[in-house]
């Protein structure tokens, strides 16, 4: 600051400008300081003190802070003793009118006494024997009408401070007033920061301990990650989760984190009573328990073995959840003292979310034992019906075997009821095989034992030939049977047995619930990729009540007479057995009769076209992306070969078995089984060695291929060219303008 200090005898009007020069100056710099100082203006107040000294033309500048009924010396500028610093910090000047900081507080203006030698009212000579001052001035730093603070200055000679001085102080009072307050508000503001980063750090940790505990349902490691988390969280060093059993009323410890292996042993070993445990008593009222000092509490043998291994106190929280007890959470620390306020209600908040984990990973485990239990009983009972049923099938086939060949009258005639008994034998017979393939049928399906082998179908054959097996019996009662296909389902990749067995069950139940002279129709159409089947009839119907009672097993519902023949097995059975498709089976509302249905994924696999098919070649397109089997059926459109297609390895290897390709265009990336395995098979296998093979993939492995025999290998994206000349270098022609597509 430019200016310097203010003279003694300068009066009027330049005496008045000078003064607001220095003032300006002044606050100028206290500006200036405060820009500077950023987020601690504390600084500020040094600037203050100094420029007061200098301007008043004093010796020392003291700032004084209120603190209750007292003043506590927060800065000081200038030659003062150090004796007297330390007096002052060790004795706070009080809040009375001994003292001109007393008068100034009470008075809330400057004051200044002229040497407090000849001052009677001045009480504090104590701290000017320290000081050796002569003259004091005061000033009150106010904030809302309060004051927090006294800005004071001294001479050593008793010499009085002119009214400029006066100003000069005043001012500078005010302004450290404002920096004050502003220093406040920087320190809470950064109380704040630190508490809302302190928030946020825990929040941060309960997340990836809330991520840990749910990313598994294995109790022991729950509870493993729990405690390790507790103690983590809490800045413990160590801790234990204790499991409540109702059934023994006591507590044992499961896990623990952050001790030894031998004192781990030790609380694993150890039975906590309810009734004497410290902490269990607080587990069970639901209430925390803290103890700052192991060494002075009441303590039972769980906390004995604590003290013993050098820890001093101890913080346990309950673990409940839906108001049952699971059990208890404790943290540990290795020095005596509280835990604060806020630990507590942490650890209780983190209680609380564990709670839920702990019982879900409890009844996931049970269920797991439960699990494991029927897997064992389904397997022996699977085992047991299948032994049963091979026992029961070597003699049941003699029963049936020799029925038939009494009826052909072999070894001489019947008479009619001979024949009759003899044909009820072998009904029976019949009827207790189907019973035991049934039953071995659905044991397969529940052991996960029946596997499906799908093959080229088609679908009309394989109705048509279930409709010729019940066709007799429809007849013998004047059943119509009708068969409707639509002509887009065609020919399907699927089980034929299965497929056949799950119709023939379904026609049927059909016939044998419809009364003399209805009707049983049976419907195949195509819904985008699925193939559904209906059959219905206008039997009897199925009632309400029984609409899902009957696919359960041996379940006939009430739309039959008492001993109408059945086993009550093949509504279930067949059901299993669509879902082994991917599929599903219902019942349909219904008025009259009856209506079932079944939906199974089923692409359709189309033949040749119509016309001379031997005047056309054929060419398997391979590949499970849709996208490049529409790309390769484009480039061959304009010739005259049948395309089939086939979206996985398996797939590839029946059709070319079944069809004869005249050539195949394979991918490598394939599902189920890779391109490079089909080329190996396709090339040991007689009935498909000679095929030749054009690989397309975006796998450059040229030298592999055609090693395992491939005829010509093209990187993706193939152009239609490159193709053309692959295939026509092997025999196939090409040109034309006709095409069959599947």
């Amino acid at each position: 600051m430019d200016g310097g200090p203010l003279g003694e005898t300068e009066s009027g009007p330049d005496s008045d400008r000078v003064l607001l020069d220095v003032q300006t100056a002044a606050t100028r710099e206290i500006l200036e300081a405060l820009g500077r100082a950023g987020t601690d203006p504390s600084g500020v107040l040094d600037t203050i003190i100094d420029r007061a000294v200098h301007l008043c033309r004093a010796q020392v500048a003291q700032l004084y802070l209120v603190d209750g009924d007292t003043f506590r010396l927060s800065r000081i500028s200038g030659d003062v003793p150090a004796d007297f610093i330390r007096y002052v910090e060790d004795h706070p000047v009080g809040r009375s009118r001994e003292s001109l900081l007393g008068r100034v507080a009470e008075d809330r203006c400057t004051q200044q006494i002229t040497d407090v030698l000849q001052d009677p009212d001045y009480g504090r000579h104590d701290l000017q024997s320290l000081a050796g001052f002569r003259t004091l001035m005061s000033a009150p730093m106010l904030l809302h009408d309060e004051v927090i603070g006294i800005l004071s200055v001294w001479r050593t000679e008793a010499q009085p401070f002119d009214p400029a001085e006066v100003d000069v102080l005043s001012a500078f009072a005010v302004q450290a007033a404002i920096v004050l307050r502003q220093v406040e508000l920087v320190g809470a503001l950064e109380a704040r920061s630190g508490e809302l980063a302190a928030k946020v750090t825990q929040l941060e940790v309960l997340r990836e301990i809330g991520e840990a505990i749910s990313s598994t349902l294995d109790l022991d490691e729950v509870l493993g990650r729990i405690v390790s988390g507790a103690v983590r969280l809490c800045w413990a060093a160590g801790g234990s989760i204790m499991e409540y059993d109702a059934a023994a009323d006591c507590f044992r410890v499961r896990a623990t984190a952050g001790g030894s292996l031998a004192l781990t042993d030790r609380l694993r070993a150890l039975t906590i009573r309810r009734s004497t445990s410290p902490v269990g008593r607080a587990a069970v009222e639901r209430s925390t328990l803290v103890v700052p000092d192991l060494a002075s509490a009441s303590r039972d043998e769980h906390l004995d073995i604590l003290l013993a291994d050098g820890w001093r106190s101890l913080l346990a929280v309950p673990l409940v959840r839906q108001d049952q007890l699971v059990g208890a959470l404790v943290i540990r620390r290795r020095r005596p003292g509280d835990f604060g306020a806020d630990t507590p209600e942490l650890l209780r908040t983190f209680a609380n979310q564990s709670g839920l984990a702990v019982v879900n990973a409890r009844l996931f485990g049970e269920l797991d034992t439960k699990r494991a239990e029927l897997e064992v009983a389904s397997r022996h009972k699977s085992e047991f019906l299948a032994s049963m049923s091979h026992e029961l099938r070597t003699p049941l086939n003699a029963v049936i075997g020799f029925s038939e060949v009494l009826l052909d009258r072999m070894f001489g005639d019947l008479n009619p009821r001979q024949e009759e008994y003899l044909r009820d034998i072998w009904t029976s017979g019949r009827h207790l095989l189907e019973l035991l393939n049934e039953i071995l049928d659905l044991s397969k399906v529940e052991a996960g034992r029946m596997v499906l082998e799908p093959s080229l179908v088609s679908v009309r054959a394989c109705l048509d030939y279930v409709l010729s097996l019940v066709r007799d019996r429809a007849a013998a009662h004047a059943i119509d049977l009708g068969l409707e296909v639509a002509d887009d389902v065609g020919i399907v990749w699927a089980d034929e047995l299965r497929l056949k067995q799950v119709v023939l069950n379904l026609v049927s139940n059909a016939v044998k619930f419809t009364p003399d002279g209805g009707a049983v129709r049976v419907l195949a159409t195509r819904e985008g990729e699925d193939v559904v089947v209906r059959v219905s009839d206008t039997g009897v119907g199925v009632s309400p009540e029984d609409r899902e009672r009957i696919f359960e097993s041996f379940q006939q519902g009430r739309r039959g007479a008492p001993t109408e023949e059945g086993t009550g097995l093949g509504l279930t059975l067949s059901r299993r057995i669509v879902t082994l498709f991917g599929g599903t089976l219902w019942l349909e509302p219904q008025t009259v009769g009856s209506v079932f249905a079944f939906r199974l994924p089923l692409p359709p696999v189309e033949p040749a076209i119509e016309g001379d098919a031997d005047s056309l070649s054929t060419v398997l397109l391979v590949d499970d992306d849709r996208a490049s089997l529409d790309l390769m059926t484009a480039y061959l459109a304009a010739s005259p070969v049948r395309v089939l297609h086939a979206r996985d390895g398996h797939e590839a290897l029946s059709v070319s078995r079944t069809a004869a390709p005249d050539a195949v265009v394979l991918d490598i990336r394939l599902p189920r089984m890779d391109g490079w395995e089909v080329l190996a098979r396709m090339k040991a296998d007689p009935a498909t060695r000679s095929i030749p093979i054009v690989v397309a993939s975006i796998i450059d492995e040229r030298q592999r291929g055609l090693q395992l025999g491939a005829a010509a290998y093209l990187l993706k994206p193939v152009r239609r060219d490159d193709l053309l000349d692959a295939l026509r270098g092997h025999g196939l022609e090409l040109e034309g303008s006709e095409v069959a597509l599947p």
